[in-house]
């Protein structure tokens, strides 16, 4: 695979990031959209692009987003092309409804994951797993913590700008030139549980005075409403990095060396597993990675087609 290169205007990982999430479209993607329920009552709503094929990408999106990202459509786009359909999800809560439940979604929220894996395992003999960012961590936490009890249908995963060490990366997000997006994800988690408070029981909002990061947040609320005594428990028990040495079917983790969000223990260069590779290029900013050619592909999912086609 030809090495990434950035183009010249994106001249810093800020705008690497910040461009494609603004100013990015993707044509011609029309989802079919179907609601699964999920063992606990609650539903999850899938966004699908059938091409009549026998094999499937699950893409996971990555913190607030959803299966309207332009990354997520770009993703799905690659693999139509190719002529493999693709499986958009939408975690609970991110679907423009809000969710049952008084749970929401996690990074380690594995339970979720592998509700729209056997759902779809039921219609493809071959499926693979793409995930961003803290999709990508949903992702390789599943492929890994199963390790060779995964599903057989399973056959390859790859994951973008993944925060494979939650702790430090939360640490690195909370960087101060890094406050627009804390303040961007926290207007938008902190919205989303005012919602769901009007319409059920649970959720303390006198908190929001005390909540100043992403760890604030995962204190006072991702913990306590997911089963985890605090946000280092949570942090600890659902880091994709500890789960890597454990995969056993080829999956790819590419990591930008210039991503705002990653710290230093989210570029795992001595996994010895000969089923997990590793990727650091020079640029790509944070789920970025944009290129500009006849084909409207970014880097990151030609990446993906190659290695799922290889």
């Amino acid at each position: 695979m030809t090495r990434y290169q950035a183009p010249r205007f994106l001249f810093n990982r800020h705008v690497e990031t910040i461009y494609p999430a603004l100013f990015r479209r993707v044509p011609d993607i029309n989802y079919q959209r179907e609601r699964i329920s999920t063992s606990d009552g609650d539903f999850l709503d899938l966004d699908w692009v059938r091409n009549g094929s026998d094999k499937v990408v699950i893409i996971s999106h990555g913190l607030e987003g959803n299966t309207q990202r332009a990354y997520v459509k770009g993703m799905a786009k690659a693999f139509s092309q190719k002529g493999i359909d693709a499986l958009a999800w939408n975690y609970r809560g991110c679907s423009e409804e809000m969710n049952r439940q008084l749970r929401f979604y996690h990074s380690g929220a594995t339970d979720d994951l592998d509700a729209v894996v056997q759902h779809a395992a039921q219609h493809y003999q071959q499926v693979f797993l793409v995930g961003f960012s803290l999709g990508g961590n949903l992702t390789l936490k599943y492929v890994g913590e199963r390790g060779g009890q995964i599903h057989q249908k399973i056959k390859k995963a790859a994951a973008f700008s993944v925060p494979i060490d939650l702790h430090s990366s939360c640490l690195q997000i909370s960087q101060p030139e890094n406050w627009l997006y804390t303040k961007r994800f926290l207007n938008s988690l902190e919205k989303k549980v005012v919602a769901k408070s009007k319409v059920m029981d649970g959720l303390n909002l006198s908190h929001f005075s005390k909540i100043k990061t992403l760890m604030d947040f995962d204190e006072y609320y991702t913990a306590p409403l997911h089963g985890f005594s605090g946000a280092i428990d949570y942090y600890q028990r659902c880091s994709a990095i500890q789960f890597l040495h454990q995969i056993k079917i080829p999956t790819l983790l590419v990591n930008a060396q210039n991503d705002p969000f990653l710290s230093k223990e989210c570029f795992p260069t001595s996994v010895n597993n000969p089923m997990f590779t590793f990727e650091a290029p020079s640029h790509g900013g944070h789920v970025g990675f944009s290129l500009f050619n006849k084909s409207g592909l970014y880097w990151s999912e030609l990446r993906a087609t190659e290695l799922i086609n290889g």
